[in-house]
């Protein structure tokens, strides 16, 4: 029920369905067995879901590069299918390269998520390197699928402004938040490997991957903990509805593809709005594979269960106890960067409202909503249902209306610019000084000071200045504790 402006994730979930079909009936149709086909389809799932980067000819690079970093890690994979210990070594210094890979942006993580995908796949087949030429043709022949799809077929990206996605927190050393990430996620999948060989030897990669995903798309140890959190409560419901659905199918072909097509779409377009609910899809589609594999049961489902607390527990107790990343330091980043932003997209506005030729604040806005983006996911840990410190809940609510205010009159001070009738008014550039001096004041930890003047309804550029105004103004008190300090403490 989550809003889908432009029908994006309709199209995303839609477009998905109908590569990762193409990519395993193209599979089937060259000759490949039932393993062939699911590392295909496994394949092409990745490059349509991973790839993010901001341009059409971005994420074809990327797409590119996916086989270069999946088949030596599949062929790693496969050649010490015998030999645990560095089988084990091996799929650690996986997990920890493609956290760290996250440094280098979009690219990084794409990349870094195929090759840990690669390694958990063979595991999941039990792959051996006889083997190995059927899947290296079947991962090469399902990304160019996928990508035939992606950008052939229906390449709707063209007709669709370039998003700006938000750096990583950068750093250096133990400073920067990859390192300390990959740190994390390796000595949490530690914990899962040795944890889950005990309870089984057999499926103990599920709790690897558990731990891993969890990692993925977070930054603070706040952010990590929810995400677990969520990861075990669709891993929950998934395996309810597995005992409803996927067991009675008993791998029926034809019923098992439909449902599959149907996980598919779900995980695709909940993903953007709900990890539970992708969870929830995930957990069904494993276990209709595993249905086709003739393994499937309630013995099963409660393996999976088990093997993904196993993998929450060893990434929580890593973000804890681990080189910990607050959720202060995080969102302390974010919303400083989101501050700027706003004053940016105000100067650049009042340019244009000035004539200047070369001004654009389009991407400046852009740029906003992906920022804002990033401060919900990290102020998402205090507005929890579960977290018990109401008034941090309150004041981070607070927080994020008033920033919501903030990128509505902005995008009505553009809207505004954008009329060629509009023109330059010398109370723009006052309105514009007061609003970069009171992002200054905010990010500084000064006080505010407060104008009465000029009437907000007299002209529709200034109006939406006064409210950007009162709105930074307003931030002042949520953004700093009892203490003075600025912003969101957890």
């Amino acid at each position: 029920m989550a809003p889908d402006p432009g029908r994006t994730r309709l199209r995303f979930a839609a477009r998905a369905v109908l590569g990762i079909a193409l990519a395993v009936t193209v599979c089937g149709l060259s000759g490949y067995s039932l393993a062939g086909a699911v590392t295909g389809g496994l394949a092409a799932l990745l490059a349509l879901f991973t790839v993010t980067d901001a341009t059409v000819r971005g994420q074809a690079v990327t797409t590119a590069l996916l086989p270069v970093v999946g088949l030596p890690v599949l062929t790693a994979a496969a050649e010490l299918h015998d030999h645990p210990v560095a089988r084990d070594l091996t799929f650690l210094a996986v997990v920890g390269a493609g956290v760290y890979a996250r440094r280098w942006g979009p690219r990084g993580h794409s990349l870094g998520v195929f090759a840990f995908m690669t390694f958990f796949v063979a595991q999941f087949l039990q792959a051996t390197t006889s083997q190995l030429p059927q899947l290296y043709a079947a991962v090469l022949l399902s990304v160019l699928a996928a990508a035939a799809v992606r950008f052939g077929l229906w390449c709707y990206e063209r007709r669709l402004p370039a998003p700006a996605v938000p750096a990583p927190p950068g750093g250096t050393g133990l400073a920067r938040v990859t390192t300390r990430q990959a740190i994390q996620a390796t000595a949490g999948a530690g914990f899962a490997l040795v944890v889950g060989q005990l309870v089984s030897g057999q499926r103990w990669y599920w709790a690897v991957g558990a731990t891993w995903w969890i990692f993925v798309n977070t930054t603070s140890r706040g952010e990590t903990l929810v995400r677990g959190f969520r990861r075990l409560l669709g891993t929950v419901i998934g395996i309810g509805l597995g005992l409803l659905v996927a067991v009675p199918v008993h791998g029926d072909p034809a019923v098992t593809a439909a449902l599959t097509a149907v996980c598919i779409f779900g995980i695709f377009y909940t993903a953007a709005v709900s990890y539970t609910w992708m969870m929830l899809w995930v957990t069904l589609l494993a276990g209709l594979l595993y249905g086709l594999l003739g393994v499937l049961g309630p013995d099963l489902l409660a393996l999976r269960l088990a093997e993904t607390g196993v993998g929450a527990l060893g990434a929580a107790l890593a973000v804890i106890l681990v080189l910990p990343v607050t959720t202060h330091s995080v969102t302390d980043a974010w919303i400083r960067r989101a501050l700027r932003c706003v004053h940016a997209c105000a100067v650049e506005t009042a340019r244009r409202l000035a004539g200047a030729a070369d001004a654009d604040p389009a991407p400046r806005v852009a740029e906003l909503e992906q920022l804002l983006a990033r401060v919900r996911l990290s102020v998402a840990p205090l507005v929890h249902p579960l977290n018990p410190m109401l008034g941090r809940k309150r004041r981070a609510r607070h927080v994020l209306a008033l920033l919501d205010d903030c990128a509505r009159e902005i995008r009505g001070l553009v809207a505004v610019a954008a009329d060629p009738e509009a023109s330059h008014d010398t109370r723009l550039a006052t309105a514009c000084r007061r609003v970069e001096a009171a992002v200054e004041a905010l990010t500084e930890g000064r006080d505010i000071a407060i104008h009465a003047d000029g009437l907000p309804h007299a002209e529709p550029a200034l109006a939406h200045l006064h409210g950007l105004e009162r709105a930074l103004t307003e931030l002042a008190r949520p953004l700093r504790t009892p203490s003075g300090s600025p912003l969101v403490r957890a």
